[in-house]
């Protein structure tokens, strides 16, 4: 069904040569293809062997910093010591140039992640930077390139720079980008980048860290389609970097809409605070949708301590992929929600939904939100939480909690139709054995987790020792290089919510996984018993091993309710309430 996407997402051809920092009129929708300690995800590797499944749905991939950083395991390389060397924890140079080029085939162009604002040292000094080579000039930074109020001058070291042009970093050592020098081997490293590894654009890693003017400098000599910058920042300084990066009066690069990540927070996290999507943010900026990359959670924000969004993250991710500007879609989120994105795009490309589409009407509605939102083909209309309206004119095009999607009547949908047609239940490996009567849940912990923590309760009562982080879950095998983990009930007593010891009856309500309160929980999850679970929280596809309901298999297509009654016999899941049932001697989930 490939040849259904074929035009909805080719990349823009028609770009002009100077792209003003992000292309006018936009329609395509960005991956964010890492996530933080995420190295069996995102190494080269792996990415190159999705190709054709992500090149139809995203016409651009934000990838790590690939430059050497002096560490080849567990790095996330945001500390580089080398430039034009580019082996890292993802993979070896000739694996990352066959990755871009795998992708660049299939019209997909590939972001890279760029440090300069500081950079380490090749050993114990501060200021001994590598000599490189390239094309026949070797480029190296000295003493007189690091800003002289850098903290190097606290411990025994002499920089003798300018001052910082912008906030410090105390990680590695501050680039004087006043200096010559930094300038010409900035514009080499960029140069290298575009024209030599076959990147597409950059993404500016912590621009706070020295003035604009400087990313208009370097992208008017290096000239990438696409720059975003990482201002993290309120509204009113973000609109500043991005005119500090004016040349002749036109800017020269997008940013990251960080005020619309924090409104998302604020209403999505508890379903109800709907009216905080009414605060500014780039999208709503008239002459800033252009330049507003929008995301509900990065590498950085995603990390548990920072400000992670917990709760209603689909219906998050269907809000920026109806709004203008460039939606960027989190690896993780993908990993998750991925059927559910998959549809979100498709519908925003049938409607024609570009980074400068005209926002219809905006606004609180009954205990909701309603978004509409003219594209070039027809209008998309979103509903969050309990909004209700006249739909007359519209179809539903897709729906999950707390969010349904319409377009315009006489929009084709059939890429959306497709998804459902190509898109099987996910299959719970056979090792997730759940045996009759039990009460448990299984988890696929991230790479980094090493011993995991189940919580689970309802209203009035505790099922994991009344103690966080609550009872220590058994690994029961692996799946996709991800260590799989069961939470059972031991029926013991606890005591919740009073000095009076119980024993829990029935089943919890809610459920958390956690890394040994170690940093990394999930939110509060709908409890599933037997239930599938990932690190974003999402309940998957078909549980095996249930004991519980025997069906006759003769009769494999028929479906029976968890008490044991049949209610269709030709297997046919559509329209099922949500919930689970047994078909096939399995336990399948309608979501």
């Amino acid at each position: 069904m490939r040849r259904l996407y074929t035009t909805l997402i080719a990349i823009v051809t028609t770009i002009v040569v100077s792209a003003q920092g992000w292309p006018s009129n936009y329609d395509g929708v960005m991956l964010q293809g890492f996530y933080w300690d995420g190295y069996a995800d995102s190494n080269w590797t792996t990415l190159e062997s999705q190709a054709d499944e992500l090149s139809q749905y995203f016409s651009l991939i934000w990838v790590p910093n690939s430059a050497y950083a002096n560490d080849l395991k567990n790095n996330m390389g945001y500390h580089p010591v080398y430039w034009f060397d580019h082996k890292s924890a993802f993979g070896t140079e000739a694996e990352l140039r066959s990755m871009i080029n795998t992708f660049k085939a299939k019209n997909v162009g590939i972001i890279e992640d760029i440090v300069i604002n500081h950079r380490a040292s090749v050993d114990a000094n501060w200021l001994n930077f590598p000599a490189e080579t390239w094309k026949g000039e070797t480029y190296q930074l000295t003493a007189a390139d690091i800003c002289q109020d850098d903290e190097s001058k606290d411990h025994g070291f002499t920089p003798t720079g300018e001052k910082d042009t912008g906030k410090p970093w105390g990680g590695a050592r501050d680039l004087d980008h006043t200096s010559a020098n930094v300038q010409k081997n900035v514009n080499a490293y960029l140069d290298f980048l575009l024209n030599d590894l076959g990147y597409t654009g950059f993404r500016y890693d912590f621009v706070l860290g020295y003035a604009p003017k400087y990313i208009g400098l370097y992208n008017t000599t290096a000239n990438p389609v696409f720059s975003v910058m990482e201002c993290w920042e309120n509204l009113n300084i973000i609109k500043q970097w991005i005119e500090g990066t004016k040349v002749n009066g036109i800017i020269q690069s997008a940013a990251f809409d960080f005020p619309m990540k924090f409104n998302i927070n604020e209403a999505f996290s508890n379903g109800s605070n709907w009216s905080k999507l009414d605060n500014a943010d780039l999208t709503t900026q008239q002459g800033y949708d252009r330049y507003s990359v929008t995301f509900v959670d990065n590498h950085d924000t995603g990390r548990q301590g920072e400000s992670p969004l917990y709760a209603n993250v689909e219906a998050a991710n269907a809000y920026i992929l109806s709004m203008p500007g460039t939606p960027c879609v989190w690896l993780s989120h993908w990993l998750a929600y991925k059927k559910a994105i998959k549809k979100m795009i498709a519908v925003r490309k049938a409607a024609g939904l570009t980074n400068q589409s005209e926002i219809i009407e905006k606004g609180v509605k009954d205990n909701g939100y309603m978004l509409i939102v003219k594209g070039q083909k027809g209008h998309v209309m979103l509903l969050l939480g309990d909004a209700t309206t006249d739909t007359n004119g519209y179809q539903l095009a897709t729906e999950g909690t707390l969010y349904k999607l319409y377009v315009s009547n006489g929009i084709n949908l059939s890429a959306v139709q497709a998804i459902d047609e190509e898109e099987s239940s996910f299959q719970v490996p056979d090792f997730c054995q759940v045996n009759e009567g039990e009460i448990c849940a299984f988890f696929e912990a991230p790479a980094s987790w090493t011993t995991v923590k189940c919580w689970a309760w309802s209203d009035t009562q505790n099922y994991t020792t009344g103690r966080w982080p609550g009872a220590t879950c058994t690994k029961v095998g692996t799946n996709n290089d991800k260590s799989v983990w069961k939470w059972t009930w031991d029926g013991k007593s606890y005591k919740p919510n009073s000095t009076t010891e119980m024993t829990p009856s029935g089943q919890p309500t809610f459920i958390i996984f956690n890394n040994n309160d170690n940093g990394g929980q999930t939110s509060d999850l709908d409890f599933y018993n037997s239930g599938y679970y990932n690190q974003a929280g999402a309940l998957q596809g078909t549980v095996a091993g249930i004991n519980t309901i025997r069906t006759d298999a003769a009769n494999d297509d028929k479906i029976y309710t968890l008490d044991g009654r049949q209610i269709r016999t030709d297997g046919n899941l559509q329209q099922l309430p949500k919930g689970l049932y047994i078909v096939n001697k399995k336990k399948v989930i309608v979501k």
